[in-house]
């Protein structure tokens, strides 16, 4: 079911929410929420998967059988902070980008934002907006694209080899953002939409951060982090900055290998496809995945077509 045609080009979270409501009432789907799954693992005798999933109000462990699985749980499931030395000395608030609100309660506060990816830009920016003494760390070299140059990224990929768009992306970067090294971020040798397929990594969608950055309001820090000590942080270039408090935007980890059993085809350790793309989103003995393919909604899109088609071809 496509976006309403009165759909913007780039959906607000409130519209995106009422499309799913839409998705789910005009297909008639009945979701059951607040449920874990524990395990999910292929009965050789029955030739059907076997789900345990935990209901969080009752407290029941809930078993589901099914010829066939898919998993689709996202790229982004459990909040990932790293370990660092020292950090259960730092006396301020320590946060995951999941449990960032607003920058409002931040005002003339010290603040470290570790990680340079969109999360990690929007959340630097929020702050700086609401007059907090933003630092951003930038271990990695990043592509800053406007919302614009990816929109034309991607409608010029359906035609197009990945190696021109991203020739031209670049080219296009440079000329509106200029050298990004005098402020301490280095820019990649492989292309935004390339990197993308191959890492999985987001180009930095640019809604304002760079300006932010070039006033002087987001102080970049490209050195990772040695150790916390106290209120003081030191860094690989052996500085040390004080702050109140520090806002972990490190991503995610996957929990599938935690849940999902005997299956050694189609997903590896991180939970993301074994098998090479286009491939990736069929398994053996009826699993599938859906969403896992580092392409967006519109891969998920691909995926949930290519399952329902192969499906529909063998009952």
């Amino acid at each position: 079911m496509s976006f309403p045609a009165s759909y913007p080009t780039f959906v607000p979270k409130k519209m995106f929410i009422q499309y799913l409501d839409d998705y789910v009432s005009h297909f008639n789907i009945s979701p059951m929420f607040q449920r874990t799954v524990e395990s999910a693992e292929y009965n050789e005798v029955s030739k059907r998967w076997i789900v345990k999933a935990r209901n969080a109000s009752s407290g029941e462990v809930e078993i589901y059988s099914a010829k066939f699985l898919l998993v689709a749980t996202g790229e982004t499931t459990n909040p990932y902070t790293p370990e660092v030395e020292g950090l259960n000395t730092f006396p301020g608030e320590v946060l995951h980008s999941t449990q960032y609100k607003s920058g409002k309660e931040f005002t003339n506060k010290n603040v470290l934002v570790v990680g340079s990816g969109n999360s990690g830009a929007e959340i630097a920016l929020d702050l700086a907006n609401h007059g907090a003494k933003t630092s951003i760390i930038f271990r990695s070299p990043a592509h800053f694209l406007s919302r614009e140059m990816v929109y034309l990224g991607l409608t010029m990929l359906k035609y197009f080899p990945v190696s021109l768009v991203d020739f031209l992306m670049v080219m296009l970067s440079k000329l509106v953002y200029g050298d990004l090294t005098e402020y301490g971020i280095g820019r990649p040798t492989e292309g935004p939409f390339y990197m993308k397929v191959k890492y999985g990594k987001y180009p930095l969608f640019d809604v304002g951060t760079y300006k932010k950055i070039k006033s002087g309001e987001i102080q970049v820090l490209p050195a990772e982090i040695i150790k916390v000590q106290g209120n003081d942080v030191l860094f690989k270039n052996d500085k040390l900055h004080p702050f109140d408090t520090i806002i972990f935007c490190t991503g995610f980890k996957r929990s599938t290998n935690l849940w999902l059993k005997g299956d050694e085809y189609l997903l590896n350790k991180d939970g993301l496809p074994k098998p090479a793309y286009p491939k990736h989103w069929k398994g053996k003995n009826g699993l599938y995945c859906v969403g896992l393919s580092r392409r967006g909604l519109y891969g998920a899109s691909a995926d949930a077509q290519n399952i329902a088609n192969d499906i529909k071809s063998i009952t």
